[in-house]
C-alpha cells in the first residue's frame, strides 16, 4: 500500500549527528585459524563526527570489511588510532583497546564471511583536536587495501585482548552472516547506504512511502470474510520475545518468518515497485514487562536487563544495519506500555522495581541508542494515549520520564526521530461533536464522568499538544507523531450522527461520544470497536502518519487462563464478566468471550472490527 503525501514545512531533513557514541554492527572477518585459506581484505573506514567544545568531540566509526580472499569462518581486525583517539564502546564484535590500539573479533553468530561478501562494525569514540582516519589495518595478521589502495605501513601490534565492553554473549537467534551488512546498529546518526557517503534520514519516514505488506497477517486476514478489503494493507511485526528474531513456526503469536525473513520480503516489495518503502517493528521485550498488567507480561525477569541487551536488542540491531537492507525505511515501536507505568503506577510492586532499578529507562535508552545509530532506522517511543496521561498530573512528568530514557546509555534526544499515541489502544482519533472546551449548560465537559477532569478527549488532539510538551523539554523540534488507527474507527449502528441535544452534561457525552467502551480505562479486545483510519502520512499538523501497528485480529489477552510457554499471562481486564478495579472505574470490561492469548488470532474480533469500521469499507 502506499501512503499518501500531503507536504509539510513542520521538519527539515535531519543529518545523522549527535550522540557521544560509536557502533561497529556485525563485522565479519578472516580467521587466523585457516592457515591455509588464502588471504586477502578492503577496508572502508568512515566516520560520523561531532563537536563537544573547542577542540573535543566525539565520533561515530563504520568499518566495512570486504572479503577479497578465501572464504573464513573467524576473523581478528586490528588498527591504531593516529592521532590520540580514544575508542570508548562498540557492539558486534569482541572490542578491547589498549592505548592507540584497537583490536575486534568475530562474535559466535557472525564470524562467517565468503569470498566477496563485506559487513561492517561500528564503535564510538572521541578525538581531540582533529580525528584523522587509520591509514593501515589488518585482517588475521594479513595487511589489507583500504578503499582498494595499498596501505604503506601496517598498524602497530594491540596488546592482548582482554574482555570487550559491553559484547553480547550468544545471541539466541543467531542471524546469517549477511550478503554485505553495513550500518552500524548500535551508535549515534551513522552512514547510511553507502559507507562512503554520511548517512542521512529523512523527515519524514512515511513520506512518499509504500507500506510493508506483512505476508503472514495478510493471509489471516484474507481467510476472514471480506478480509480481502483491507489483507494488503500494512501493518507492523512484533517482536514480542527472543525467539522472534529467528521466527516461531509452532507459536500461536508469532509466525515463522523471523527478522530477517521479513526484511528479506520487504526488499522484495520494494524492488518489486516503485518509491520508498517503509516496513514496522515493534520492539517489545523489556524485562519486567508491562508491570500494571498480566496478559502481555514478557520472558524476561525483572532483573534481565542484561539478556535484553545481548540476546534481544544486539541481534535485532545486527540484522537490520546489513547494507542490503539500506535502501527500505526501518520504523521502530519501541517498548509500548513501559514508561508511562513508572509515572501512574508506581503503587503495583512490579512496576516500582522496575523504577528502583532503572531496567526500563536503561533498557529503552540502550535500544535507542544501539537502533538509531543505523542510518535508515526511525525510533518511534510508545506515548501511551490520552485516557493514561492526559491529566496535568500525568502529562508532564511522562515527558520528563521519556526524555530521562532518551538520554539513557549512551543515548541522546538525536536517536529519538518522535512518538507514537494509541498503540494497540482503542481511543478515538477525533471525537467530532465536543471538544475539551466544551460546555454543557454551563458545565465544563470535564466534569463528565468520561472525561473525568482529563485535559483531553481523544486521540489526536492529545498528540499535537504533547509532541509540544516533549519539545519543550529538550526534545528537537522536529519529531512527529504517530496515531495507531487500526481499530479506533467506532462505526457501525452504535456510532452517534449528531451531538446529543440533551442539557444534562453526562447524558450529553454518553449521547454524542463515538467512543462507545463502557470506560476509557477498558483496553482489552474492546467489544463494539472498528477499523480506524487506514495508514497515511501527514494526515494533521505535527503528525508523521496514521499507522496500523497493532494488527487487527491479534488478540489483546485471553478471557480465561490459557497454559502457554510464550510468557503470555492472564489479565481480568480481558475476562468479559469481570466487574473491574480502580484503574476503569470498577466498570465491566466491555472485554470479547472466547479470546486467546496475547497475539494470537482472534477471528471473531477481526470480523467485527471490519464490520464497524470507519471510514467504513467498501
Amino acid at each position: 500500500m502506499k501512503f499518501p503525501i500531503r507536504l509539510s514545512g513542520r521538519r527539515k531533513v535531519i543529518a545523522l549527528t549527535g550522540a557521544s557514541t560509536l557502533v561497529f554492527a556485525g563485522l565479519v572477518t578472516i580467521p587466523a585459524t585457516m592457515a591455509h585459506a588464502a588471504p586477502g581484505c578492503d577496508i572502508t573506514y568512515t566516520t560520523n563526527d561531532w563537536s563537544e567544545g573547542a577542540g573535543t568531540g566525539g565520533f561515530t566509526g563504520t568499518v566495512v570489511v570486504k572479503n577479497t580472499g578465501d572464504a573464513i569462518t573467524s576473523w581478528s581486525l586490528k588498527f591504531a588510532f593516529p592521532s590520540g583517539q580514544t575508542f570508548t564502546q562498540g557492539w558486534s564484535a569482541n572490542w578491547t583497546a589498549s592505548g592507540a590500539n584497537v583490536t575486534a573479533t568475530n562474535l559466535s553468530w557472525n564470524g562467517g564471511l565468503g569470498t566477496g561478501a563485506s559487513t561492517s562494525i561500528g564503535f564510538n569514540g572521541r578525538w581531540t583536536g582533529s580525528n584523522p582516519k587509520p591509514t593501515a589495518f589488518t585482517l588475521n595478521n594479513v595487511a589489507c587495501t583500504v578503499g582498494g589502495v595499498t596501505p604503506t605501513a601496517s598498524p602497530s601490534t594491540p596488546t592482548s585482548p582482554s574482555a570487550s565492553p559491553s559484547t553480547p554473549a550468544s545471541p539466541s537467534a543467531s542471524p546469517s552472516a549477511p550478503a554485505s551488512p553495513s550500518a552500524s546498529p548500535s551508535a549515534p546518526p551513522s552512514p547510511s547506504t553507502s559507507p562512503t557517503v554520511p548517512g542521512v534520514k529523512v523527515d519524514n519516514p512515511y513520506s512518499g512511502a509504500r507500506g510493508y505488506v506483512n505476508p503472514e497477517w495478510s493471509a489471516k486476514a484474507a481467510s476472514v470474510s471480506g478480509g480481502s478489503r483491507v489483507s494488503n494493507v500494512s501493518t507492523a511485526v512484533w517482536l514480542d520475545r527472543i525467539a522472534a528474531i529467528a521466527g516461531t513456526s509452532g507459536s500461536s503469536s508469532n509466525g515463522s518468518m523471523g527478522l530477517a525473513d521479513h526484511l528479506d520480503e520487504a526488499l522484495r516489495q520494494y524492488n518489486a515497485g516503485s518509491g520508498p518503502l517503509t516496513v514496522q517493528f515493534v520492539i517489545y521485550n523489556l524485562p519486567g514487562r508491562d508491570c500494571a498488567a498480566l496478559a502481555s507480561n514478557g520472558e524476561l525477569g525483572v532483573d534481565d536487563l542484561p539478556r535484553y541487551k545481548t540476546e534481544y536488542i544486539d541481534p535485532i540491531a545486527a540484522i537490520m544495519g546489513q547494507s542490503k537492507y539500506a535502501p527500505l525505511r526501518i520504523v521502530t515501536i519501541v517498548e509500548i506500555d513501559s514508561l508511562p507505568n513508572l509515572v501512574t503506577n508506581l503503587n503495583i510492586a512490579k512496576c516500582a522495581t522496575m523504577n528502583s532499578n532503572g531496567g526500563y529507562v536503561k533498557g529503552i535508552g540502550y535500544a535507542l541508542n544501539k537502533l538509531g545509530a543505523i542510518s535508515n532506522v526511525y525510533n518511534y517511543i510508545d506515548a501511551a494515549h490520552h485516557g493514561w496521561i492526559g491529566w496535568d498530573t500525568n502529562f508532564g512528568p511522562s515527558a520528563l520520564k521519556f526524555k530521562e530514557a532518551a538520554t539513557a546509555e549512551g543515548s541522546t534526544v538525536d536517536k529519538v526521530h518522535g512518538f507514537i499515541a494509541n498503540t494497540a489502544n482503542y481511543s478515538a482519533l477525533v471525537e467530532p461533536f465536543f471538544t475539551i472546551g466544551s460546555s454543557v449548560n454551563g458545565t465544563s465537559v470535564r466534569q463528565s464522568k468520561w472525561v473525568d477532569w482529563n485535559q483531553y478527549v481523544d486521540e489526536q488532539s492529545f498528540a499535537q499538544a504533547f509532541r509540544t510538551r516533549l519539545v519543550s523539554e529538550g526534545f528537537p523540534s522536529n519529531i512527529g507523531m504517530l496515531i495507531d488507527t487500526s481499530r479506533n474507527g467506532w462505526g457501525g449502528s452504535a456510532r452517534p450522527t449528531a451531538a446529543s441535544t440533551s442539557t444534562v452534561v453526562d447524558t450529553f457525552i454518553n449521547q454524542s461520544r463515538i467512543d462507545r467502551r463502557i470506560h476509557a480505562g477498558n483496553w482489552c479486545n474492546q467489544s463494539g470497536a472498528g477499523l480506524g483510519e487506514r495508514p497515511r502520512a501527514n494526515p494533521a499538523t505535527g503528525i508523521d502518519a496514521y499507522v496500523w501497528v497493532k494488527p487487527p485480529g491479534e488478540s489483546d489477552g485471553s478471557s480465561s487462563l490459557i497454559p502457554n510457554n510464550e510468557g503470555k499471562g492472564f489479565d481480568r481486564m480481558c475476562d468479559p464478566t469481570y466487574t473491574g478495579n480502580g484503574l476503569n472505574g470498577n466498570n465491566l470490561t466491555g472485554a470479547l468471550p472466547n479470546a486467546p492469548i496475547s497475539g494470537a488470532w482472534f477471528s471473531a474480533q477481526f470480523a467485527e472490527l471490519m464490520a464497524n469500521a470507519y471510514p467504513p469499507l467498501s
